[in-house]
């Protein structure tokens, strides 16, 4: 193993707010070992075919030291790699084969909290009460007889409280597990420390950071309750924007115009701050999860997202799927979500595709028993279990698991999964990884670099045509057919796989080129 960062790349791969992502669940993507859990070196192995995909760079969920009590969001050390995953030489070789294919690498950056195993909490618990590492959480005496009561009601985001008891009988705040102490964002070390991981994972040739739980990192300094009207006591707190201001100095001290990209979730006008150009830059635009299957709602969703973000001097992050969430294929249906891949692909901003989604996965009904989730564990199933999206690729139809390890699978993959297999749909000009390959390609030369202004055109109930430049995308969320208009139209790419018609199908999106200076006349609903 190495510490030494290796020499960057002649060219640096480019990673911007029009560049599309493709988020790599580590567990769940390539096993190279036999051990049944993803590996860095299994990614390594399957770069290629995310290249032919056609993507622009790869987010890799935490390879670092951890208990895995959350699958690695639970960080023991943010500057290492765990063994379960390989070690830091396997990262090097991972980015440098990613950048000879031209594509940059992300990685998660875990700000607001750490494991129990980490050697700042380690610390805490061999302490006394009066240590002043404690300062680095939030350590309260609790309420009620004898502090047997937590500070307050706050709630896990996992189910139960927001606090647990330690032996001398003081609370620490988690926001999820109880493996994961929230850190004290108003401390120095905890300001310095991760600094210096975004240094350190920058230097060693990362073009990005997704940032988790960005608007979770202050923390209302009386611990006050929930109360409607008033900003809320631990997210989206003003003061978290100071903190990205300072990041975004440091990563422009390594080099400027390091992507970032914020996990956060609320209205527009609030998650778009966090995508100021002198912040993170960026912010996933969450909001699309959310909307029904209607023409007028994803219209006015991309409108709010993108009047908010150009008002905040920047681009939405589009996104349907990740690790966190049900699958969009079993979300929407199958036809539907290539449909929303492609009309999203067409608006002005970055995308992120969820490893799986590019094959059209549906969630999968783990077995309870199988569970490893602590969000369904914790909360006795009432939460969803994110294990049905995280359950591991289907390479080939080859038993014994797909072509994703030898050995067993460390969540198991229902019957049929083969039906999916990466290796079958590249053979497969309908497929939807085909569908997404064909837009992809096209996208670089259509829509990356055209007009930020989305014109809607042609009205139609349960139809949206998107005109950006001389290019058109035609999203039918109708139940009827929808003529299109065709003077000097021509369909260029379609959710179908089939470009050689002038009907769009209810539930599909097309892409057209148009003549410049032609407007759409004549389109229509088949009767």
């Amino acid at each position: 193993m190495t510490s030494t960062p290796p020499d960057p790349p002649a060219a640096r791969p480019r990673v911007d707010s029009r560049s599309v992502v493709y988020e790599v669940y580590v567990r769940s993507f390539a096993d190279s070992d036999g051990d049944g859990v993803g590996d860095l070196a299994g990614v390594t192995a399957h770069l290629d075919a995310v290249a032919r995909l056609g993507v622009d760079a790869v987010w890799l969920t935490p390879f670092y030291p951890s208990p895995q009590a959350d699958h690695g969001y639970d960080v023991a050390d943010h500057r290492g790699v765990d063994p379960l995953f390989g070690d830091l030489a396997a990262f090097d070789a991972l980015v440098e084969r990613a950048h000879g294919l031209g594509l940059g690498v992300l990685v998660d950056v875990v700000p607001n909290h750490v494991s129990v195993a980490h050697p700042w909490f380690r610390q805490v618990l061999a302490a006394g009460p009066d240590d002043p590492s404690r300062g680095r959480f939030h350590l309260r005496p609790g309420t009620g007889p004898d502090g047997r009561r937590p500070p307050n009601r706050w709630r896990s985001v996992f189910g139960g409280p927001a606090w647990t008891r330690l032996p001398d009988g003081a609370w620490y705040l988690h926001l999820f597990a109880p493996e994961q102490p929230d850190l004290d964002w108003t401390h120095p070390d905890v300001r310095a420390d991760l600094e210096r991981t975004l240094v350190f994972w920058a230097e060693r040739g990362v073009d990005g950071f997704r940032v988790d739980v960005a608007g979770g990192l202050m923390k209302h300094p009386l611990l006050a309750e929930v109360r409607r009207g008033e900003p809320h006591p631990h997210w989206d707190r003003t003061e978290v924007h100071d903190v990205y201001r300072s990041w975004r100095r440091v990563l422009d001290g390594v080099r400027p115009g390091v992507f970032a990209v914020a996990e956060v979730w609320g209205p527009p006008e609030r998650t778009a701050l966090y995508a100021r150009p002198d912040e993170l830059g960026h912010a996933f635009a969450f909001e699309v999860l959310q909307t029904p299957w209607s023409a007028s709602a994803l219209q006015r969703t991309v409108e709010l997202q993108l009047a908010a973000h150009r008002e905040a001097g920047s681009l939405p992050g589009w996104v349907l799927g990740s690790h966190d969430f049900e699958r969009v294929a079993s979300r929407v249906g199958r036809e539907r979500a290539l449909a929303l891949h492609l009309f999203l692909l067409a608006m002005p901003g970055s995308f992120t595709l969820y490893a799986g989604d590019e094959l059209g996965l549906p969630q999968v009904d783990v077995p309870r028993e199988a569970w490893q989730d602590p969000q369904a564990l914790r909360s006795d199933g009432e939460q969803l279990s994110r294990d049905g999206a995280r359950v591991p690729l289907p390479w080939t139809p080859d038993e014994p698991a797909c072509g994703f390890t030898t050995g067993t699978p460390w969540l198991p993959q229902p019957p049929g999964w083969e039906a999916y297999a990466r290796s079958t749909q590249e053979q497969d000009p309908t497929s939807p990884w085909s569908v997404l390959r064909h837009a992809l390609a096209l996208r670089r030369t259509l829509w990356r670099e055209s007009s930020a202004t989305v014109r809607w055109i042609d009205p139609h109930p349960g139809v949206l045509v998107a005109l950006r430049g001389e290019a058109v995308a035609v999203l039918n969320a109708s139940n009827r057919p929808h003529r299109l208009a065709l003077t000097g139209w021509e369909v260029v790419a379609s959710s179908t796989g089939v470009l050689d018609q002038d009907v769009v199908p209810p539930g599909a999106c097309v892409w057209c080129t148009v003549p410049p200076g032609v407007v759409a006349a004549g389109a229509g609903t088949v009767r």
